[in-house]
């Protein structure tokens, strides 16, 4: 396919860029920055002008969109909220009018409400029926732009599907995980979890080639959690007055992923404890 990947320079990006070409697809990366794939194989673009976005989606197949200001607190709220809802609504309208097949596009694990301080989550392990509640203008515009793909799907009988994306860790940040490890607390702001950049791909690509209809959210993160003890005596440390909803199994992901297994077929395949030695026991 003929694969248009917003913000392909960016931490998710470029892997994701690499695993969609390494599988034979025509990747077009479109960022403010470039990527080093070659003449013609980036696009310097703000996708917050609806001409230059319109143009930079001329041709695609499909549209993986990733593009905006990755996290809270980098930019004031307003400016953090206006550049990645005005760059969603545009990749989306743009993504209609070239009538491409599918939309794969980043949410974020923070429309559930991260983080959980002082508001513990409603119950555990947290699935994408967790009323959203968004504490940054960044979970708003990310809350916002899934209502968009919502209703672009009804309108537009175009598949969308938005990824709610846990802590992304490349290889190289697996070495910071023991600095975790003595307090639970230090890490209970998204109940322990991440995902491995190169899984992130992975769901990426079980997007885009997932058999389905309409616009669908699925929480993507590893397997298990950042912490080498069991998930359910984390739980009853931490947040012990919330409702657990079904057993939880040894040191599970709390961040329930079942939904994009059905779904999408994912299947994380890397884990912290493949870089660095858990403790003893």
């Amino acid at each position: 396919m003929r694969i248009v990947v917003t913000g392909g320079s960016g931490k998710a990006g470029r892997w994701v860029v690499a695993h969609l070409r390494e599988r034979g697809h025509d990747v077009l990366n479109v960022d403010w920055r470039p990527d080093d794939g070659g003449h013609g194989q980036s696009l310097v673009t703000d996708l917050t002008d609806l001409g230059q976005c319109h143009d930079a989606l001329s041709g695609a197949d499909a549209v993986v969109h990733l593009a905006a200001i990755p996290a809270p607190g980098l930019r004031p709220e307003g400016e953090t909220f206006r550049i990645n809802a005005l760059s969603t609504y545009n990749v989306f309208s743009s993504a209609v009018d070239h009538n491409v097949q599918r939309v794969v596009w980043a949410s974020s694990e923070t429309v559930l409400g991260l983080p959980f301080d002082p508001d513990p989550p409603a119950f555990a392990p947290i699935d994408e029926s967790h009323p959203p509640r968004p504490e940054s203008s960044y979970a708003l515009s990310k809350l916002i732009g899934e209502e968009m793909a919502a209703q672009a799907a009804r309108r537009n009988r175009i598949p969308f599907v938005g990824l709610r994306i846990s802590n992304i860790m490349e290889p190289d940040d697996y070495a910071a995980f023991p600095s975790y490890w003595a307090d639970a607390r230090l890490r209970k702001w998204n109940l322990w979890g991440y995902v491995d950049v190169r899984d992130v791909a992975a769901a990426v690509r079980a997007g885009l080639e997932a058999p389905l209809d309409g616009a669908h959210v699925c929480i993507v993160a590893a397997a298990d959690t950042v912490m080498p003890r069991p998930s359910a005596e984390l739980m009853a440390e931490v947040y012990p007055t919330v409702p657990i909803r079904r057993p939880i199994e040894g040191r599970e992901t709390l961040l329930a992923i079942d939904r994009a297994r059905a779904l999408l077929g994912y299947r994380p395949e890397h884990a912290w404890r493949d870089h660095v030695k858990p403790p003893a026991d």
